[in-house]
């Protein structure tokens, strides 16, 4: 499958018009481009609130509610664009309310054929927990698509392993991001490519970029797209499949080879996919040893 990865600046918006004339070009650009999976990153949707006007877009509370509110809008939106260019499209995560709590963190994936579904974060940052108030949501999922087997760790969920490990019958994991500092975006990044070496798989990264003096949320971003594969037979040495220029708005495109990833996982140079258990009675025979 060719993967378009989005590093994606938000925009202020002065109409529901506008969002829809830029999402609309920036689908057309990836598809027409040749792209069949689109992945956009976490809190992109973050630009919605500014519909309703700076005092609720620059507060932390009424920003969430007032995102939540136009995302079945914005579903309806993402479909379109799936059906209209034929492409499987990862949309930004938003802060959602679903009767919990506390608002969730949530990515939906939309397909060409009407289909949608969702993947929730999982494990917050402090700023989400300790600021935001997001909560975790509903478990992992492996999304089984005409494409291939599909994953999504959200962010700060790339940082964990076993997070990844729930994930290794998927031949793509998706990594959508949003990152203040170049040190949170590498170790997103550093995740990522962690998680593409141990499942012996093809993660792709997305990022917001630029600066929004309107948000205390997403007023800062670091980023760029990436897509990273395991450092083995019939991938870069580097593991980098394709990468973009660091806080340069735009997609990035790389191809994930299903009979690549098929044939690492068989007769790579390492397995590291296949020797994951192993870890386990080592682990629990550790022992403490005095030396001087």
């Amino acid at each position: 499958m060719k993967i378009a990865t989005a590093a994606y600046p938000l925009d202020w918006l002065d109409s529901w018009a506008q969002y829809e004339d830029k999402l609309a070009a920036w689908v057309a650009e990836a598809a027409g481009n040749g792209a069949e999976l689109l992945v956009f990153p976490e809190y992109g949707a973050m630009e919605l609130s500014t519909l309703d006007g700076a005092t609720v877009a620059g507060d932390l509370e009424q920003s969430i509610h007032s995102v939540s509110e136009k995302m079945q809008d914005a579903a309806a939106l993402h479909l379109k664009l799936a059906a209209e260019h034929g492409v499987l499209i990862l949309g930004a995560s938003a802060p959602v309310n679903t009767g919990l709590d506390r608002p969730v963190n949530r990515a939906e994936l939309y397909t060409p054929t009407g289909k949608r579904d969702h993947q929730d974060k999982q494990i917050m940052t402090r700023f989400e927990r300790e600021d935001w108030g997001i909560m975790g949501g509903g478990p992992l999922k492996i999304f089984d698509t005409a494409l291939g087997r599909i994953g999504v760790l959200i962010c700060y969920d790339s940082e964990f392993p076993l997070l990844g490990r729930a994930l290794a019958e998927t031949d793509v994991i998706l990594v959508p991001s949003c990152t203040e500092a170049l040190a949170g975006y590498w170790r997103v990044r550093i995740g990522a490519m962690s998680r593409a070496l141990e499942n012996q798989c093809v993660t792709a990264m997305a990022s917001i970029t630029g600066a929004n003096e309107w948000s205390e949320a997403v007023d800062m971003n670091t980023g760029t797209g990436g897509i990273f594969g395991p450092p083995d037979k019939g991938f870069p040495g580097t593991g980098v499949l394709s990468e973009g220029a660091l806080n340069q708005p735009g997609w990035t495109y790389g191809e994930a080879d299903l009979e690549a990833i098929a044939h690492v996982r068989a007769d790579g140079g390492v397995l590291n996919r296949l020797h994951w258990e192993e870890q386990i009675p080592r682990v629990k025979s550790v022992t403490k040893a005095a030396v001087c």
